[in-house]
C-alpha cells in the first residue's frame, strides 16, 4: 500500500510517517499543504490513498478537504482518507457523495486503536469507505427526502453502521440481532436502493454512497 500523507504539524507527520513505515506501509511523501499534497499526487508512481488533515495552510480553513475533492476529480482511483478535529458537513458531503468508493472521514479524537486504524486505511484504499459514527450522525440529521426514506428504521440503522465500515459482524453486535437478521436487512436495503445484483462489496460502497448523497442534497439547501 503508497500512501501520500498532507499534515500541517511536523510532529504529527513525523509520527504518522514512523507509524505507517513501521506497519509495512510504503510512504511516498509527507506534505506541509495542499499545493504540495497536489503536486506530490501528481508525481510517479501515483498512491493507492491520500491521508489528509482537513484544515491545512494557509487560511487553516478547509483546504485539505478542497484538495481531496480535487484529488477525486483528477484521479478517481486514487483513495483519501480524511483527518480532522470537526464535522464539516457540506464539503464531507460532496466529497462522501460521489460515485465511488475509496472515501474516508475519521474524527481524529476518535481514533483509538493503531491496529484498527491500519485497517481501515487498508479498506479505503481498496475501494471501500469509513466514516465516523459522529461524522454520519451530523450528515444524517441534514438529509432530505431520497431513496434512503424507503428504508425501515431498523435497515437505517444497518445502513448507518455500513457507513462506519463495519462489517456484519460488527453490525451485529453492536445492534445486539443476529448476523442473518443482518444479511436480511441489507438484501432488503439493496432491494429498496435498486442496487442491482453486481458485486456484493461493490453494493455495499454504493449504499453508503447513496445514503451520503442524501445529506449532499440537504446541506447544499439554500
Amino acid at each position: 500500500m503508497r500512501i501520500i500523507i498532507a499534515e500541517d504539524s511536523v510532529l504529527l507527520r513525523s509520527g504518522m510517517v514512523k507509524l505507517l513505515e513501521d506497519a509495512g506501509v510504503e510512504v511516498l511523501a509527507a506534505a506541509g499543504d495542499a499545493e504540495e499534497l497536489l503536486a506530490a499526487v501528481d508525481s510517479e508512481p501515483a498512491p493507492d490513498l491520500c491521508l489528509i488533515d482537513i484544515r491545512m495552510p494557509p487560511g487553516y480553513a478547509e483546504e485539505g478537504l478542497q484538495a481531496a475533492i480535487e484529488i477525486r476529480r483528477r484521479k478517481p482511483g486514487v483513495a483519501v482518507l480524511l483527518l480532522s478535529q470537526h464535522v464539516v458537513s457540506r464539503y464531507a458531503a460532496e466529497l462522501l457523495g460521489g460515485d465511488t468508493g475509496g472515501v474516508g472521514y475519521l474524527l481524529k479524537d476518535r481514533v483509538a486503536d493503531i491496529d484498527e486504524f491500519l485497517v481501515t486505511l487498508r479498506r479505503v484504499a481498496g475501494g471501500g469507505a469509513a466514516i465516523d459514527p459522529e461524522v454520519v450522525a451530523q450528515l444524517l440529521s441534514r438529509r432530505e427526502d431520497s431513496a434512503i426514506d424507503r428504508l425501515s428504521r431498523r435497515e437505517g440503522e444497518v445502513l448507518s453502521a455500513m457507513a462506519e465500515g463495519l462489517n456484519n459482524a460488527g453490525i451485529a453486535a453492536n445492534l445486539f440481532i443476529t448476523e442473518r437478521a443482518v444479511e436480511k436487512h441489507i438484501r432488503a436495503i439493496f432491494t429498496k436502493l435498486d442496487l442491482g445484483q453486481d458485486d456484493h462489496d461493490h453494493r455495499r460502497v454504493r449504499a453508503v454512497l447513496e445514503y451520503l448523497r442524501g445529506s449532499d442534497r440537504r446541506s447544499a439547501a439554500p
